[in-house]
């Protein structure tokens, strides 16, 4: 989710959910050693409760990373061992770690002697031509023994040679039978899955009990980001047992002063609004909304009326 899942993104985001765990990006060890900090680990204290999520193959830079991070404030520092970008692999870290869990366990166990909070990882079943029945286990044994007790698989292999990352989220097949298999074979992991996963149904079916789940979380990704409202309007009654139902039109009232802040301070209107397209989705306007959001959002001092036209379309269409 790299581009995608910044803190405009999860801001948003969080006014559908209260309670669903929120990712950043992915951010490396080396941009924070030596990039703009403020710019890379500031958010909002209204995303809470949130992880970042760091990439990165050297356990001394991941744990000062960790160390400088631990002065924002997150829930939670994930590594992530399951990205198979070329710009990932060149650097030795994201899914081609699946090929040294011994490395990956040495950098965990610097993190967690750094951080006051949960280290977890996120990872694959496999990559290139492992055996993912034979991988996973050890991968999870071995990275479990330095300290993680919490893990999020995304169930397909990353092919590293002959598919791009695009590619890689959809050609690979999912294996969900192993990932349940694997909570099987580790009761005490907390494991979740990833991958393909586009509806709370199918996301309390993982969760349930049973032959086809009983896993301890679900993440889902591009579905929640193209269609917000029907993934995480619902989350938490649906999910975590509390609240009612978002409102659509309640969230985008909790955005206009976020919204106002932003561009009070130089910024953008499109900084935000390109996460919002979805938000109506399936309704009838949604398609004008998406249009009017497009076309007006770049035009010199837009603002908050630019929302407002954009809602005619759904009025209109009621």
């Amino acid at each position: 989710m790299m581009d995608w899942t910044d803190r405009h993104c999860r801001f948003f985001h969080r006014q559908l959910s209260r309670h669903t765990l929120l990712y950043t990006e992915m951010v490396t060890a080396p941009a924070i050693l030596h990039g703009p900090r403020a710019r890379l680990l500031d958010f909002d204290p209204a995303e809470h409760p949130v992880a970042l999520q760091l990439g990165g193959a050297d356990p001394a830079e991941l744990a000062e990373a960790v160390r400088i991070a631990a002065d924002w404030g997150y829930d939670e520092i994930n590594l992530n061992c399951g990205c198979p970008s070329d710009r990932v692999q060149s650097g030795c870290f994201g899914a081609v770690l699946m090929e040294r869990p011994a490395l990956v366990a040495d950098c965990v166990a610097a993190m967690i002697a750094a951080a006051p909070v949960e280290v977890t990882v996120k990872c694959r079943i496999g990559v290139d031509d492992q055996i993912p029945e034979e991988v996973l286990p050890r991968f999870l044994e071995t990275v479990s023994a330095a300290g993680v007790r919490r893990f999020t698989i995304h169930a397909r292999k990353a092919w590293l040679q002959g598919l791009n990352p695009h590619q890689n989220r959809t050609i690979p097949p999912l294996d969900y039978p192993l990932v349940i298999a694997m909570k099987r074979a580790f009761p005490q992991l907390d494991l979740s899955i990833n991958g393909g996963v586009g509806s709370l149904a199918e996301a309390e079916a993982l969760l349930a009990e049973g032959p086809n789940g009983g896993l301890d979380g679900v993440m889902i990704g591009r579905a929640a980001y193209h269609e917000p409202f029907a993934i995480l309007a619902e989350a938490d009654s649906r999910i975590f047992g509390t609240g009612a139902p978002a409102d659509p039109y309640a969230v985008l009232d909790a955005m206009r002063p976020y919204i106002d802040r932003h561009l009070a301070a130089g910024g953008k209107l499109h900084q935000i609004t390109r996460h919002m397209l979805g938000l109506f989705h399936g309704r009838p306007g949604a398609r004008g909304w998406r249009r009017v959001l497009s076309e007006r959002v770049s035009t010199p001092g837009a603002g908050l009326e630019v929302l407002d036209a954009a809602l005619e379309p759904l009025r209109t269409a009621a």
